[in-house]
């Protein structure tokens, strides 16, 4: 069963690898909606992605050691509401390193979550994060809780599949 489990992420992880996405041979993807030119996504090692909705209207930088939890949208366009032509807009979203995105989140064109950054489940992030910072909520504040500046940890390690053959075996 593992096995299997393993061979099928890793196919998502080629598919995008094919399309121009840049990501590291650690890093590991559940299934998901990544929209738009693969070549604007870049994922360091060992991150996990988990069944996310990624629109690639523009750059997507993803650190390393980053957990990014099932139901994340993250979104690179918008309307410019104030025009009355409402034009569109893109702008990159950078993710650094060891920053945790909790499940359902929303993360909206022109952030940066800085190194080490905790964002709540369901919290909606229209401002960058300091690094650090632990927000919550909609929109996204800061809970005044700042996480430790000494990470040290693998999010990929604590898949059963990737257990089984990066640890024990």
């Amino acid at each position: 069963m593992l096995f299997p489990n393993l061979l099928r992420r890793n196919r998502r992880h080629w598919k995008l690898a094919r399309a121009g996405a840049h990501i590291d041979e650690t890093a590991e993807f559940s299934r998901g909606k990544i929209m738009g030119r693969k070549n604007n996504l870049s994922v360091g090692k060992f991150s996990f992605v988990g069944r996310v909705s990624m629109s690639l209207h523009d750059e997507v930088r993803i650190g390393q050691y980053v957990c990014i939890n099932d139901g994340v949208e993250i979104l690179t366009a918008s309307h410019d509401v104030a025009d009355p032509r409402w034009t569109q807009f893109s702008r990159p979203v950078v993710i650094e390193d060891y920053v945790w995105i909790g499940i359902g989140a929303m993360i909206l064109p022109g952030v940066t979550l800085g190194r080490g950054a905790v964002v709540g489940a369901r919290a909606v992030v229209g401002r960058s994060v300091a690094p650090g910072e632990i927000v919550a909520g909609n929109p996204a504040r800061p809970t005044g809780k700042k996480r430790s500046e000494q990470l040290n940890y693998n999010p990929c390690e604590y898949l059963a599949a990737n257990r089984a053959w990066l640890v024990e075996g």
